[in-house]
């Protein structure tokens, strides 16, 4: 037991160490972040959405946004398109579940908005569906992606890639981008609204 634990952790810091002297990396979150403000400052919103725990980080990310991080400030616009149930199952019954993500970025996106997609495979189709959506109606995309990028490294504008096989340390890291971006947002909300 303690040899599964200590192995996680070490892979974990790994990971961490790596990601830390990577500058395409480093740069892909900078941009990520300057991406959404100049979008809030712009009046745009934030949409994102992933899968399973994917869909949760989203959630996440869009509480930080329309609550807080870690400081006082307005509330700023941001949706996570995967918690309505009945659209959801409508959306997957009656068109497909790959397009579940595209039809509502086609419904409530505005050129101003970005797109935040979440997939660690990168393989995800209907986070490909949504990226080609946000490309067809001028929505600036980010994509929160491991392993290789996948399918939709060359999908997003802003493709944030985490290279690493095991699914819980790239959202490990996912998380980590997320609150990076947020503690910024946090940072510039005088200057955004």
């Amino acid at each position: 037991m303690e040899n599964c634990i200590v192995g996680n952790l070490q892979e974990s810091l790994k990971l961490h160490s790596n990601i830390l002297h990577d500058n395409n990396f480093i740069r892909g979150v900078i941009q990520a972040a300057d991406s959404i403000i100049s979008s809030l400052k712009d009046g745009g919103k934030i949409i994102v959405a992933g899968n399973g725990g994917s869909a949760a980080d989203a959630q996440h990310f869009t509480a930080e946004i329309v609550g807080r991080y870690q400081r006082e400030r307005k509330g700023l616009p941001a949706i996570a398109i995967t918690t309505n149930s009945s659209l959801i199952t409508a959306l997957a019954n009656d068109f497909s579940f790959e397009m579940l993500f595209a039809r509502q970025i086609e419904a409530l996106a505005n050129e101003e908005d970005v797109f935040v997609g979440i997939t660690t495979s990168g393989n995800s189709p209907n986070i490909i569906e949504a990226f080609v959506q946000s490309r067809e109606i001028g929505v600036k995309s980010i994509g929160l992606l491991g392993r290789d990028g996948g399918k939709a490294l060359e999908m997003c504008d802003i493709p944030i890639v985490v290279p690493h096989a095991r699914t819980a340390r790239i959202q490990e890291i996912h998380i980590l981008v997320i609150h990076a971006m947020c503690d910024v947002i946090d940072r510039f909300n005088g200057e955004i609204g």
